[in-house]
C-alpha cells in the first residue's frame, strides 16, 4: 500500500470511531462519548501546575485547545497506525484496539454518565476496526479512493447527527417556560458613581456574556429545570430533594455579589459582578437540620465536579441562584441552578449545575481541586488592579489611572497609587454597593512626558494592606501589587 493511501486508512477510520461513539452518545448521553470522555480524563490526571499554565496562555479557550490538540495527536497516531500496517493490518488493528479500551474505560469511569453509556465506546471500537480492515483491504482496488471518500463522507455526517442530537436538549426553551423570577428582597439599585467605566474600569454589573468563565466543564451541562432536583443529604435529621419549583416558590432574595476565580494571577480578568437570585443556602439547611461535628458543604454538580466550603460559613452567606441579572441562569453559568458565595473563591464555593448538597466534614470528603495541590478553606484576598492605562499604553495630557479593588465579604476601604516608586497617594472611590462586591477606583495626576510605572494596593475594611510579595495562585490566591508601565507624550 502506498504511504498517502496507509495514512489516509487509519485517519478515516479514526473518523469514523469518533463519529460512531459521537452519535451513539447522543442518544445515551452526549459525555458517553470517547472523545469527550477521554478528555475529561486528561482534565482530571491533569497536574495543576499544567492546568494553570494552560489557563494563563489560553485563557476561557482552554478547552477548545485542549480538544484541538487532542485531536492532532489523535490524528499522528491513526495516521502513524496506517503507516505501520502498509502490508499487513496487524499493527494498525492493535492500536485500533488499545485506544478503543482507553475510551471505554474513561467512559466507564465518568460519574456523570448511565449504565447504557458503555455502547458508546463500544459503538466506536467496532466502527473503527470495521473501518481500518475494510479499506486495507480495498486499498490496492481500482475503486478505492470512491470507497475512501464515501466512507470519509458517511463519517463527518453521523459525527455531525451526533453533535446535532446530542444538543437536542431545548435548554434555551425550559429558560424561557419560567418566566420572571422576582425577588421577595430586591438587591438595592445601583448608586451613580458606582464605577468610572468612561476612565476604563468595568461597568459595575458585569453582563452575562462578559462575565468570567472558569470551570472544568468541556461540555456545558444541558438540564432542563422541569427534570432538574437538588438532593441535600448526610449529617442532616431530614434529608429532602428539592426541585426547581420548590426553589422558585420560595421568598427568592437577590444580592449583588462578585465571583473571584482563585487561577486570577495580579492584575488578571477573571473577576465579574452580578445581581444574582435565588434562597438562602443556610436557610434550605436549617430546615434539613444541621447536625452537630459538620463543618463542610460538599456541593456536586451534574458533571461530577465537587467543591467544598466551609460549613459556617455558607451558613451565613450565599445562595443557591436561580437567576443572574434578572434573568434564569445562562446555561454556561449554571442553569438551571449554582451556588454563589461571597468571599470565598470559586473553587470551593460556586458550584454551577448544582445537584447536591452534601453536609459534612474536611476530614470525610474533599472537593475536587483539593488533592489536586490547591488549599482546602480559600477566603479571597485583598486585592486590586490597574484597568486603566493599559500596559505600554501612550497618553498625553493629564492623565487618569483606574482600577478595580475587592476584599469580599470586609469591603474595600481605600486603594491608593504611586508613581515610579514615589510617595503614595490616595485614589478616589467609586460608590460603596457593599462589601461583597468590587469597587472601583480612580486618580487624575499631572506627569512629565516619558516612561512611568503605576502601582496600585488595596486596604480593607478589616485595616489589612494587601501583600506586596508576588506569589502564584496556587495553593490560595495570588498575592502583589499589580503594575503597569506606559508612556505619557
Amino acid at each position: 500500500m502506498k504511504p498517502a493511501k496507509a495514512a489516509a486508512t487509519g485517519l478515516i477510520a479514526l473518523l469514523a470511531a469518533l463519529a460512531a461513539g459521537h452519535l451513539t452518545a447522543a442518544f445515551v448521553g452526549l459525555p458517553a462519548s470517547p472523545y469527550l470522555a477521554v478528555a475529561d480524563a486528561a482534565v482530571d490526571l491533569t497536574p495543576s501546575w499544567l492546568k494553570d499554565a494552560a489557563i494563563s496562555a489560553f485563557g476561557t479557550y482552554d478547552k477548545p485547545a485542549l480538544l484541538t490538540g487532542m485531536a492532532l495527536v489523535l490524528a499522528a497516531v491513526a495516521a502513524a497506525a496506517g503507516l505501520t500496517s502498509r502490508t499487513s493490518p496487524t499493527p494498525g488493528t492493535a492500536i485500533i484496539a488499545v485506544f478503543g479500551v482507553a475510551g471505554l474505560a474513561a467512559v466507564v469511569t465518568r460519574p456523570d454518565v448511565g449504565q447504557l453509556s458503555v455502547l458508546a465506546p463500544m459503538a466506536s471500537l467496532a466502527a473503527g476496526l470495521y473501518v481500518f480492515r475494510h479499506l486495507h483491504r480495498e486499498a490496492g482496488e481500482p475503486t478505492s479512493r470512491r470507497d475512501f471518500l464515501i466512507t470519509a463522507g458517511l463519517a463527518i455526517t453521523a459525527g455531525a447527527a451526533g453533535q446535532l442530537l446530542g444538543a437536542k436538549t431545548d435548554v434555551e426553551a425550559s429558560r424561557a417556560a419560567i418566566g420572571d423570577l422576582t425577588p421577595k428582597t430586591k438587591a438595592p439599585p445601583i448608586p451613580p458613581m458606582a464605577d468610572f467605566a468612561g476612565n476604563g474600569t468595568p461597568t459595575f454589573i458585569t453582563s452575562a456574556n462578559d462575565f468570567y468563565r472558569i470551570d472544568t466543564a468541556l461540555t456545558v451541562p444541558r438540564i432542563r429545570a422541569e427534570n432538574w432536583s437538588l438532593r441535600i443529604h448526610g449529617m442532616v435529621d431530614r434529608p429532602t430533594t428539592l426541585s426547581f419549583e420548590d426553589i422558585r416558590r420560595r421568598d427568592l432574595t437577590e444580592e449583588t455579589i462578585t465571583l473571584t476565580c482563585v487561577s486570577n494571577e495580579i492584575g488578571g480578568p477573571y473577576i465579574s459582578t452580578a445581581n444574582f437570585t435565588g434562597v438562602k443556602i443556610g436557610d434550605v439547611l436549617r430546615e434539613a437540620g444541621v447536625q452537630p461535628g459538620a463543618d463542610q458543604l460538599l456541593s456536586t454538580s451534574d458533571d461530577g465536579f465537587t467543591a467544598g466550603s466551609p460549613l459556617d460559613h455558607v451558613l451565613e452567606n450565599g445562595l443557591i441562584a436561580i437567576a443572574m441579572n434578572g434573568e434564569p441562569l445562562p446555561a454556561e453559568h449554571g442553569f438551571p441552578a449554582r451556588l454563589v458565595v461571597p468571599g470565598l473563591y470559586g473553587y470551593v464555593s460556586a458550584t454551577k449545575w448544582v445537584t447536591e448538597l452534601n453536609v459534612t466534614t474536611f476530614e470525610r470528603e474533599q472537593g475536587y481541586w483539593i488533592p489536586r495541590g490547591w488549599a482546602t478553606r480559600a477566603p479571597i484576598k485583598t486585592s486590586s488592579r490597574i484597568d486603566h492605562p493599559k500596559r505600554l499604553a501612550r497618553t498625553s495630557g493629564r492623565t487618569v489611572v483606574a482600577g478595580t479593588a475587592w476584599a469580599q465579604p470586609r469591603g474595600v476601604l481605600k486603594v491608593e497609587v504611586r508613581i515610579d516608586g514615589g510617595p503614595w497617594q490616595d485614589a478616589e472611590l467609586g460608590a460603596d454597593v457593599n462589601d461583597s462586591a468590587w469597587r472601583m477606583w480612580k486618580i487624575e495626576l499631572d506627569l512629565r512626558p516619558g516612561s512611568h510605572t503605576a502601582e496600585c494596593r488595596a486596604t480593607d475594611k478589616s485595616g489589612f494592606t494587601q501583600d506586596q510579595a508576588r506569589l502564584d495562585p496556587v495553593p490560595d490566591g495570588a498575592t502583589g501589587w499589580h503594575s503597569v508601565t506606559f508612556t505619557v507624550e
